[in-house]
């Protein structure tokens, strides 16, 4: 999305773009020698996606970074939630993802690592963002060495079993369809399944930047094979990934699709009665209102922050909450780790069905949350201004109950009904979400809302 003043460096999610035109060899580099001024001597950890130009990125990253002096160790090809973990783990100052997560193949991008495992800090961010700025480069004083790491996978995988009741799980023999999507958790997710008794039958498995199978990003409009493979094979549930592995999608036994907030609900209101009572939850103020529901219930406290995983995660930590989540399928364990992780995320779901004496339907446990109705959508912008406008038609339309605008515009119709319009800070979009318990309500609300968002793109004037 175009700004109209100094350029920012780090969107919602790291630093993104297509390579060779936002992501030009210049710009890589002066990034890197960026963050060799803020890292300093490292060493640092880095990692890669399927995607095709992520290699040639890595090794412009790494030789930069090891011309300003700091030490960089490979890692290669693996989910962005095992390198977080490495990070932490493995005694690295900071870890740097080649990735642009469910961004379409000619993207790529730059995830900046703390050593605590979490995505840097929006103040971090700005430091970052100002040596980019302001030229504020130290040379190195010597060359920085660059060597191999090989132990993430492995470390990753021996620790995360151990955050779930993994006996439990093993004890069931589940059958599960996982749909990779042609991305890096194929290294990791399916491993681990079968580590714990699972058949799993895996779809679009190969590694392929172009995401052939069904693109990088995993939506109820593109997991038909799944959902058809799950009920002609009589699987257990399926899970899709986004193309780093870090978030995650299910469908039912019976191939229905479930929203990330509305499972990220299921698993909440499980979580807070067996082991996790009491603990805070945090998520963006775009998330469900089951959430709040469920955790009002269980006696636990929802904290809503702007969107984008890395302010939940940073806050997660400052509150010392255990659980968070996203609407977008992100879901937060901080036993493991404060960031989302598409393959933990499976193994919870996983225990979570095995809580009974039998393997309970993943079909029941969504019946069992309240009943809400929810809609998401999303209207191409290439102009922050014009999404400025657009956001500004929403706010002062109509009359409503109160207006929230921690991010973007939230308008409350009553007490169970809302609608939010946001720019997305990954892609050229403006993102509008809705929910209701009252169907015909929401269905007219959209409808409103979408006629004042297309007529304010379409009616006003660039200056």
């Amino acid at each position: 999305m175009k700004r109209e003043h100094t350029p920012k460096l780090f969107g919602t999610n790291g630093v993104r773009g297509i390579f060779g035109q936002d992501l030009d060899l210049p710009f890589i580099m002066k990034v890197s020698r960026s963050l060799a001024s803020f890292f300093a001597k490292g060493p640092l950890l880095v990692g890669i996606d399927g995607r095709l130009s992520s290699p040639i990125i890595s090794r412009i990253v790494s030789a930069t970074l090891n011309s300003s002096g700091t030490d960089t160790f490979m890692a290669g090809l693996l989910p962005t939630p095992c390198l977080q973990y490495a990070t932490k783990h493995l005694g690295y100052q900071g870890g740097i993802m080649i990735t642009a997560s469910h961004n379409p193949p000619e993207y790529n991008g730059i995830k900046v690592i703390a050593s605590d495992g979490v995505e840097v800090s929006r103040d971090d961010e700005s430091k970052i963002e100002f040596n980019f700025n302001s030229g504020n480069i130290s040379p190195g004083m010597k060359i920085g060495r660059e060597g191999k790491e090989d132990r993430v996978i492995s470390s990753y995988v021996d620790s995360v079993i151990h955050v779930v009741e993994s006996e439990k799980i093993s004890s069931k023999g589940f059958k599960i369809v996982m749909d990779t999507g042609n991305g890096t958790q194929s290294l990791v997710a399916p491993i681990i399944a079968q580590k714990l008794g699972c058949k799993v039958l895996t779809l679009n498995g190969n590694i392929d930047g172009n995401f052939p199978g069904r693109g990088s990003e995993p939506t109820p409009l593109n997991l038909s094979t799944l959902t058809s493979l799950v009920k002609s094979t009589n699987a257990d549930l399926g899970v899709a990934y986004d193309g780093d592995g870090d978030r995650s999608i299910f469908c039912d036994e019976n191939g229905q699709i479930i929203w990330g907030d509305r499972l990220g609900a299921s698993l909440i209101a499980y979580l807070l009665k067996n082991g996790y009572e009491g603990t805070d939850i945090v998520c963006p103020v775009n998330t469900t209102m089951m959430v709040n529901m469920v955790a009002q219930k269980a006696g636990s406290k929802v904290i809503h922050t702007k969107v984008g995983s890395v302010v939940v995660s940073r806050e997660m930590i400052k509150r010392n909450a255990v659980l968070g989540l996203e609407e977008n399928g992100g879901f937060m364990n901080a036993r493991m780790n404060s960031v989302r992780d598409g393959a933990l995320t499976t193994l919870l779901v996983l225990e979570m069905l095995s809580s009974g004496s039998g393997k309970r339907p993943l079909s029941r446990e969504i019946m069992d949350l309240p009943r809400i109705f929810q809609y998401k959508s999303k209207f191409s912008c290439n102009s922050l201004e014009l999404a400025e406008h657009a956001i500004a038609s929403c706010s002062s339309h109509g009359t409503n109950l109160r207006i929230e605008n921690l991010d973007g515009v939230k308008i409350w119709i009553d007490e169970e009904t809302w609608v939010m319009v946001r720019p997305s800070g990954t892609e050229p979009l403006i993102r509008m979400y809705a929910e209701s318990t009252d169907k015909d309500l929401l269905d007219s609300k959209v409808r409103e809302y979408s006629k004042v968002i297309m007529n304010a793109l379409d009616n006003h004037e660039i200056k």
